[in-house]
């Protein structure tokens, strides 16, 4: 028997000499549980390489709406979301390695190496991104933040064993294919799922993607390509839903920001100025004094009035940017942002549009 058959009989096992029906929480603990026991009997077990897909995801914007909500607030959003996203994970056979603050990462092929390890992982990405409007549905009815997720995928060569000391240490995967996937997270947008350029040519003749966007991450000299994931038709068809950033009304504009690079989640020290000339609910154009790589992070802040002290930080991820004379004229997505200062675009956008 496989060994993924045999954890789920003895869960089934357990619950029945518990009389009770375990919850999706609890069978999933369970699972993991006994994935890490049979991969890392008492004794240890010599590293070893294996082929692995890496899924990571990662709310948008999450330290920043950190910021605004007391820490018992922030610790029952997370573990409602992660609950969710728990589910569906083990639903489609993938192991969860760890959680890093607001971060997942699952494996696929970690226990036992299957044909359809990639496939399952596409699919369990997009059902992810599928459960977000319902787990916001119900953080709002309870007011809390909506949240948005960006998930990178990468398949290739990792190095599976224990990490750590006697007194602590945790079986894992390391490796340049794990830290590309990290990368490639890094450089999603809210509401997309990114493939690598070796998980998409494994793919390919089941699941559809935008063009590359080539883009230098950290550990590679040259450029490494992206894929955005549309659709995959197995083991049926599921499409990514829509980002919401797309369907949004845009209006002329013309105020002062400021804003600052990040690296690593740090804000630095140095601040330029600049000027917003395009806004839409989720985003806007900016022109700027200098060039930003594209997909990097800035914390944005708006001067208008149309804003609050409070909702004037935003946080934003660099689309493209193109120079225009002097300046760069340069497109960004929020990634980043409070309920009052999402409310106050929105209404000054639609009272903009009314008027047209």
């Amino acid at each position: 028997m496989k060994q993924a058959e045999e954890i789920e009989r003895i869960i089934d096992t357990v619950g029945k000499t518990l009389q009770t029906q375990l919850s999706p929480t609890e069978r999933s603990r369970l699972h993991q549980a006994l994935i890490k026991s049979l991969d890392n009997p008492e004794g240890g077990i010599r590293p070893e390489t294996k082929q692995v897909t890496i899924l990571l995801s990662d709310l948008r914007g999450f330290t920043a709406l950190s910021e605004h909500y007391q820490p018992d607030i922030i610790i029952e959003i997370l573990n409602f979301y992660f609950s969710r996203m728990c589910e569906i994970i083990f639903r489609f056979g993938g192991t969860i390695d760890k959680f890093m603050g607001d971060s997942i990462m699952a494996l696929f092929g970690l226990s036992e190496q299957r044909d359809d390890d990639l496939e399952r992982a596409i699919a369990c990405a997009v059902e992810m991104q599928r459960s977000m409007q319902s787990i916001n549905s119900e953080n709002i009815q309870h007011g809390h933040p909506r949240l948005f997720m960006g998930i990178g995928i990468n398949t290739g060569q990792v190095v599976a064993g224990n990490l750590g000391s006697e007194l602590h240490h945790e079986y894992t995967v390391i490796g340049d294919e794990v830290n590309l996937a990290s990368r490639i997270e890094a450089y999603s947008l809210r509401g997309q799922i990114l493939l690598s350029e070796h998980s998409r040519e494994l793919a390919k003749e089941y699941i559809e993607c935008e063009k590359p966007n080539q883009v230098l991450v950290k550990g590679k000299q040259t450029p490494v390509k992206l894929y955005e994931l549309i659709s995959t038709n197995r083991p049926r068809f599921l499409e990514v839903p829509r980002v919401e950033s797309r369907k949004s009304p845009r209006i002329e504009v013309d105020f002062p920001l400021t804003f600052q690079t990040l690296k690593n989640k740090t804000v630095s020290e140095t601040s330029y100025a600049g000027r917003a000339i395009d806004l839409s609910y989720y985003g806007l154009q900016a022109r700027l004094p200098i060039e930003l790589q594209t997909l990097s992070d800035i914390r944005i802040t708006l001067y208008t009035s149309m804003m609050s002290e409070q909702s004037s930080h935003i946080y934003a991820k660099i689309l493209d940017n193109e120079q225009n004379g002097e300046d760069w004229l340069c497109r960004m997505e929020f990634t980043g942002i409070d309920e009052a200062g999402q409310s106050a675009i929105k209404q000054y956008i639609d009272q903009a549009v009314s008027r047209r």
